[in-house]
């Protein structure tokens, strides 16, 4: 018999819910947008009792049903009482991106709180924020495209069911903004810095001249003996705690050298330990721009 999943979608209006539940449709799940939350426990059930003929179910709730989002805390609980255990998925982006997204297609925002779309902006997140505390997944879309963002859904919602813990690894620059969609984020601007080396600054932290260069530093090797075994130590304990997703940033100051080389040393201690592992270089391709922009 097929086991059941259930995924709940939501998330900031113009993050890219409609994007999302296009990607659930391809995937074969049988989706539901803007259902009043009451519904939830009443449609599963109904699911429940297919037979195998609808074992895949995506909800969208998000905040065009005013009224009746105020009960999703109840639906959740009610759920919980049918042993049904929902993965969450939250899409998310900067409140700069989300006003210029409703700024290009001059919709109008659902919640019309203020005639602000920031103030509205601001709004929603307030009365989101509980829901997004029990998000299995957040994706912050601020630097995706929908095929970008297609990926992401992809990597993490393809298979049956889920088979241990995915762990993803992100290096990232300051300078481009911190990531919103990650559960622990690391600094790694405290290490030497190849980009103050010309015949450095232009690779990449996936070049050996640019580990070659690290490696040399002891503080860069204490650092990665004694992150990878804090990370070690903890996965389990997140896997025991009913975690499935693990999301790690790493970040330096433009996203090129220091993080993505830390990243790329990770992935490969963690790869023996067997989890299902993705990689994503943020913000590598813009500062390898920015460099060709100086030629």
């Amino acid at each position: 018999m097929k086991n059941n999943r259930f995924v709940i979608i939501s998330g900031l209006s113009g993050a890219g819910k409609s994007v999302a539940i296009k990607c659930f449709e391809d995937l074969d799940f049988f989706c539901v947008d803007n259902i009043p939350p009451q519904l939830i426990p009443k449609f599963s059930e109904m699911c429940l009792k297919s037979r195998g003929k609808l074992y895949k179910i995506a909800f969208v709730v998000d905040i065009r049903g005013e009224i009746f989002f105020r009960e999703i805390d109840k639906s959740l609980r009610e759920l919980e009482g049918m042993k049904i255990h929902p993965e969450i998925l939250f899409l998310d982006a900067k409140d700069e991106v989300i006003v210029r997204r409703f700024s290009e297609t001059r919709r109008k925002h659902p919640l019309q709180f203020s005639q602000s779309i920031l103030e509205n902006v601001n709004q929603e997140r307030k009365r989101l924020k509980e829901l997004k505390s029990r998000a299995s997944m957040i994706i912050d879309t601020s630097h995706l495209s929908p095929r970008q963002l297609n990926i992401e859904i992809q990597r993490y919602f393809q298979r049956e069911t889920i088979k241990g813990i995915q762990i993803s690894l992100m290096s990232f620059g300051y300078k481009y903004g911190m990531p919103i969609d990650v559960d622990l984020v690391f600094d790694a601007r405290f290490l030497p810095n190849p980009y103050y080396d010309n015949e450095l600054s232009e690779l990449s932290g996936k070049d050996d001249k640019i580990k070659d260069y690290l490696m040399q530093f002891p503080v860069t090797q204490q650092f990665i003996e004694r992150f990878f075994s804090l990370i070690d130590f903890i996965i389990p304990y997140y896997v025991k705690e009913g975690k499935n997703y693990l999301s790690v940033a790493i970040g330096c100051t433009g996203g090129r050298h220091r993080s993505v080389f830390l990243v790329e040393q990770f992935h490969q201690l963690l790869k023996p330990k067997n989890y299902n592992i993705f990689v994503r270089h943020r913000d590598i391709k813009k500062e390898e721009k920015s460099y060709k922009e100086k030629l």
